[in-house]
């Protein structure tokens, strides 16, 4: 059948819809408090460490980001922690709660298309973690222009929104998990509950299993043996399995952009070192450099897990 109007008009219809709905949501209230409170107190450790070192730190606001003051970890670390659990909350209903609502076929059944329903929510949730990162972001810098008394200079204004967007980048990706499996299960609390399991794999158990199965995949020479170290082929591979988790990726790409002084993020050679002026910050066309690959792939990840999600619910029988 040929569509009839704009194609767009039912993505912006939907889009509106649920970020209005995203928005005025009491989950949506609980969330925001919850990343508030705990950013202000990775904030408030993060001044207590910086305040006397204004004067010699040339990137002092950037280290509101990437201080920590025990038993707090840093403000950077607390939103990898905590970006996956926001984007879960507003995505692992997406699809499944239109059908437990039965309200799946009514919408279909207006000038509103399958592709248009499944893109006005992906916007609308990324649309929602945008501005809650945006106004966290600005409750951080009107902070420390107010307790430290130093304006932020033009690089570390570029590096924080890079930050920024990686952060949104991240958010999408487990935004699009959650989706998926709101696609897949027919249950709301499946749902969550799978995409709470497979944040908890990736983020606290891969790490560990990844170096074991670097070690199955590409075992250790005999000096490496005698010595206790790790070769180089299989600290490569123990690498790249762990850059299969988004935490790990993100991770990577904020130490880089948030840390000018960071001039590598795997194995470092003594070849690497030569010439090289220790503590000479980089700038960030080099420090994006280094971090490409992790945000290109954080990129990709969510474009692939929509379209994933797309397939999927394109073949799903949608009448009541």
């Amino acid at each position: 059948m040929r569509r009839e109007g704009s194609p767009w008009r039912g993505v912006t219809a939907v889009t509106l819809k649920e970020l209005a709905d995203h928005l005025s949501s009491a989950r949506m209230r609980v969330l925001e408090w919850l990343v508030v409170l705990t950013a202000a107190a990775a904030l408030y450790g993060a001044l207590r460490d910086i305040r006397d070192t204004t004067a010699t730190d040339p990137f002092v606001f950037l280290r509101l980001f990437t201080s920590t003051q025990a038993p707090l970890p840093s403000f950077a670390s607390i939103l990898g922690f905590l970006i996956p659990l926001v984007a879960i909350g507003l995505g692992f209903d997406a699809v499944n709660g239109e059908y437990s609502r039965r309200t799946m076929s009514r919408i279909l059944s207006q000038p509103i298309y399958r592709d248009a329903l499944l893109l006005g929510k992906f916007i609308a949730g990324l649309a929602t973690l945008g501005i809650s990162l945006v106004c966290l972001w600005l409750l951080l810098v009107g902070a420390g222009l107010l307790l430290l008394g130093v304006p932020p200079s033009a690089e570390e204004v570029a590096r924080s929104i890079v930050f920024l967007i990686i952060a949104l980048a991240y958010a999408g990706v487990w935004l699009a998990i959650s989706m998926l499996f709101s696609t897949v299960f027919k249950s709301a609390a499946t749902s969550a509950l799978v995409s709470l399991g497979l944040w908890l794999f990736l983020s606290l158990l891969w790490p560990m299993l990844a170096p074991a199965l670097a070690q199955l995949i590409a075992p250790p020479d005999l000096l490496a043996s005698i010595t206790g170290q790790l070769s180089i082929h299989t600290l490569h591979w123990q690498l790249a399995l762990e850059r299969i988790s988004p935490t790990e990726l993100f991770g990577e790409a904020v130490i880089a952009i948030l840390s000018p002084t960071t001039r590598t993020l795997g194995p470092v050679f003594l070849s690497q070192l030569q010439g090289m002026v220790l503590g000479a910050p980089l700038p960030l066309a080099a420090s994006l450099s280094i971090v490409w690959a992790q945000i290109v792939g954080l990129i990709a990840g969510c474009i692939l897990l929509f379209a994933l999600t797309y397939v999927v619910f394109q073949r799903q029988e949608v009448r009541a």
